[in-house]
């Protein structure tokens, strides 16, 4: 017998199944720790019905982590296809599903499960993949809440990441319960594998630098759940099952480990989840993950079914761009098991009616203008169609943003990647002026055109996914009104904040050619070449600089007059710098009179230039100059007003 366990904020649950030892795993050590139940993969006599083929309900299993750590290519591996590659840029962008029907994990888990397959009730795993960037918040937060258990991914090499706190502390939030799959072990110094092996065979094989490297590496995240206040363990290490965390190392690449991550999960959903996994009968509710066009069936839409069930023939609500649309169901699709929601490798299956969770396609009229992410509820009776449309149209307005400030205009192609970016932009303390779903308007250019009047930097657009439309590609290059498009969120954004960085760097740096900026110098002992109309002195720069033009006072504030020209070895030159020692030519002072050896001399800063250089442009300066600038303030302060530059 052997025991798994799921972890969520409160409490560690224990989870426990009989006869899921493996051949190689007899006689162990820590066989002997474990408690035996005789009630794994059972359900509640009250839930045996006759007739009744199956009881509870796949699960919904979120797939959460950092990005590139290999969550869509853990399931490519399982399902045999290449989702991961057809993705822009490889990334995962939008949520995904796909069913996993538990003949396949019983091929997959081999002896892990082979034994019980006619004790297991759970049909399969409905299994969601999350985008993994930090853009992608909101997303995972909506797969995390649709989600009944969660897979954690962490890189082996990398370990906790950005995400990976962030998805950590969403399945705390929402107590999800969880297990952690710790992947790339491929990819560990020395490492031998075999494809599809089990984990504990693949690591009985290694040698003994490799395991206790594997070792070190699980040590460390054990270390920073620990700071977590959370218990973790290697899954067939774990001394105490109720309060520790299982950690299933794994490879994406090559399968090692696969067949006991989905142990773990079947052996948790099955005995843990039995009770909330029972077939709901009430009116279906969903979220819409995507809006697509089909040859035959023109728009559709992909969506999860996570309560209640669906029939063809019901009337629906689901959020729209402008408003929520009423429509009826004319078909039920069901992609094949294994199939990628997002991207099928085969034929869609009609049906007459589904129940939760699946992922299905919805074929209905006047879909044209559903909203991705946005949520889907099955009407129960014509008197209710108002009340469903005020609460799709609630929830669907609770995410977009229209503002009377100076900010960006934000356009996407559905709710959840709009979510996203505006939160990353309001990190970022960018602000928004409007962000909607749909392709970029003529309306949307005015509106920038608008901002851009005000504030230059923020008068422009922002389209993830979506097109410009040929009015609106018009006004843009009319009114030179810039539009950022890409279709990963994360470039779209740093594109744009490398464009806004730029662009005030060349601001500052035309700002800065006009500003009059600190320098500090003494006339030399020895160096009076002439001492008047005009006066010729060699100078030793102490700090900032100098240039022709620039006027010199006194420390009393007393001008001494304009220099004329630099020179330096008999040269002119345009500038002089800290350290330099160069002869100067000064219109108006007579040497012995107005000024004399070893006097030390500033030039004049202007007060509206010495409070600028000091406050938004201090970064400009070189820590000399700024020394110096705030020596010359002191100064004026006490020959003026104690507020100068203030």
């Amino acid at each position: 017998m052997l025991a798994f366990v799921v972890f969520t904020t409160e409490v560690v649950f224990d989870i426990e199944t009989t006869d899921l030892v493996p051949a190689f795993l007899q006689g162990k050590q820590f066989i002997s720790r474990i408690r035996h139940s005789n009630e794994a993969f059972t359900l509640d006599p009250k839930t045996r019905k006759a007739g009744v083929a199956m009881s509870i309900r796949q699960p919904i299993v979120c797939v959460l982590g950092h990005v590139d750590t290999g969550k869509t290519l853990l399931l490519d591996n399982i399902r045999k296809s290449s989702v991961q590659a057809r993705e822009v840029g490889g990334i995962t962008q939008h949520i995904g599903a796909s069913f996993f029907p538990i003949d396949t994990l019983v091929e997959i888990c081999g002896p892990l499960l082979s034994q019980l397959k006619g004790k297991i009730k759970i049909p399969g795993l409905l299994i969601i993949d999350t985008p993994g960037h930090e853009a992608f918040a909101n997303l995972r937060k909506r797969g995390g809440g649709a989600a009944d258990i969660a897979i954690l991914i962490i890189d082996v090499l990398k370990g906790f990441e950005a995400q990976t706190y962030e998805s950590l502390e969403i399945l705390r939030a929402r107590k999800t319960p969880f297990l952690v799959g710790v992947n790339k072990i491929d990819r560990i110094t020395g490492w031998k594998f075999k494809s599809g092996r089990l984990f504990l065979e693949s690591y009985q094989s290694q040698d003994g630098s490799v395991q206790e490297e594997l070792d070190n590496r699980l040590y460390t995240i054990m270390g920073v759940f620990s700071n977590h206040n959370l218990q973790s363990e290697r899954f067939d290490r774990v001394k105490n099952f109720t309060k520790s965390i299982a950690l299933v190392p794994v490879s994406a690449k090559t399968g090692e480990g696969i067949p006991e991550l989905l142990s773990v999960l079947v052996g948790l959903t099955q005995q843990y989840l039995k009770k909330q996994l029972l077939v709901t009968k009430g009116p279906g509710k969903g979220t819409i993950l995507e809006v697509k066009e089909e040859p035959g069936l023109g728009i559709t839409i992909n969506a999860i079914i996570y309560d209640g069930v669906l029939r063809r023939g019901d009337t629906i609500v689901v959020g729209g761009k402008e408003k929520p649309i009423v429509t009826k169901v004319r078909a039920a699709l069901l992609p094949k098991p294994l199939d990628e929601i997002r991207d099928p490798r085969d034929k869609f299956s009609s049906i007459n009616m589904i129940s939760a969770a699946s992922g299905i396609k919805i074929a209905a009229p006047n879909l044209d203008m559903a909203l991705a992410g946005a949520p889907l509820y099955v009407v129960p009776s014509e008197e209710e169609t108002e009340s469903y449309i005020d609460r799709v149209s609630e929830e669907v307005e609770k995410v977009k943003i229209t503002t009377d400030i100076d900010g960006v205009i934000l356009k996407t192609d559905a709710l959840g990647s709009l979510e996203a970016i505006a939160e990353n932009l309001k990190r970022l303390d960018v602000p928004i002026r409007l962000a909607d779903v749909g392709d970029v308007s003529k309306r949307d250019i005015v509106e920038a055109e608008v901002v851009k009047d005000h504030e230059p930097l923020y008068g422009v657009v922002l389209a993830f996914n979506v097109k410009v439309l040929p009015d609106a590609e018009i006004e843009a290059r009319d009114h030179r009104v810039k539009i950022f498009q890409h279709g990963i969120i994360y470039h779209l954004i740093d594109n744009f904040i490398e464009w806004v960085r730029s662009e005030r760097e060349k601001v500052i740096q035309h700002e800065l050619e006009y500003m009059i900026r600190p320098g500090k110098i003494q006339i030399m002992q020895g160096y009076i070449f002439r001492k008047a109309k005009p006066a010729i002195v060699g100078v030793k720069v102490l700090a900032g600089q100098i240039k022709p033009r620039l006027v010199l006072i006194k420390v009393d504030g007393t001008d001494v007059g304009e220099i004329k020209q630099i020179q330096d070895r008999g040269k002119a030159v345009s500038e002089a710098k800290a350290e330099m020692e160069v002869a100067i030519s000064l219109d108006k002072p007579v040497i012995g009179r107005h000024i004399n050896e070893k006097d030390t001399l500033y030039v004049r800063v202007p007060e509206a230039h010495a409070r600028a250089l000091l406050t938004r442009l201090k970064h400009q300066l070189t820590t000399e100059e700024v020394e110096t600038l705030e020596e010359y303030v002191e100064l004026m302060r006490k020959i003026t007003t104690p507020f100068w530059a203030a």
